[in-house]
C-alpha cells in the first residue's frame, strides 16, 4: 500500500510549511492526483486520517482532486480527456496526439488559520 507513504509525505510537507508560519495552524491540504498514478483516493484518505488521528492535527482535512488523462491534438491544438484507449482528437479526428496531463501527484494548496500561541 504505497498510499501510506504518500500520505506520510503529504503530512510531513504540511507540517514543514506550517512550521514556517508562527501562530498559524493548517486546516486543509489539497492534492492533485492524476488517474495514471495508480493512487487510490479512498486508501490515501484513509491513511492520511490514520496518521493525523489522535494528534493535534486531527482536524486537518485532506482534499483530493483527481485529474483525468488529457491529450493535445498535434493538428488542431485541441485538448481533450482520453476515454479508455481512444487517443483520437475529439474535434478533428487526428490520431497523432500528445500526452498533456494525468500523471501528476502534487500538493496544490494549504489552507491555514491563525491561532493564539499558549506559552507558559
Amino acid at each position: 500500500m504505497h498510499e501510506l507513504g504518500i500520505a506520510n509525505s503529504i503530512f510531513e510537507a504540511t507540517l514543514c510549511e506550517a512550521g514556517l508560519h508562527r501562530c498559524m495552524r493548517p486546516t486543509q491540504v489539497t492534492v492533485r492526483i492524476g488517474e495514471l498514478t495508480a493512487v487510490d483516493p479512498g486508501a490515501l484518505q484513509f491513511c492520511f486520517n490514520a496518521l493525523t488521528r489522535d494528534t493535534e492535527f486531527a482536524k486537518l482535512k485532506l482534499k483530493i482532486e483527481v485529474c483525468p488523462r488529457k491529450h493535445r491534438c498535434s493538428a488542431c491544438g485541441t485538448e481533450f480527456i482520453v476515454n479508455g484507449y481512444d487517443f483520437r482528437c475529439r474535434r478533428c479526428g487526428e490520431e497523432k496526439t500528445d500526452f498533456v496531463s494525468g500523471d501528476q501527484l502534487e500538493l496544490a494548496s494549504l489552507e491555514m488559520e491563525q491561532y493564539e500561541s499558549v506559552t507558559a
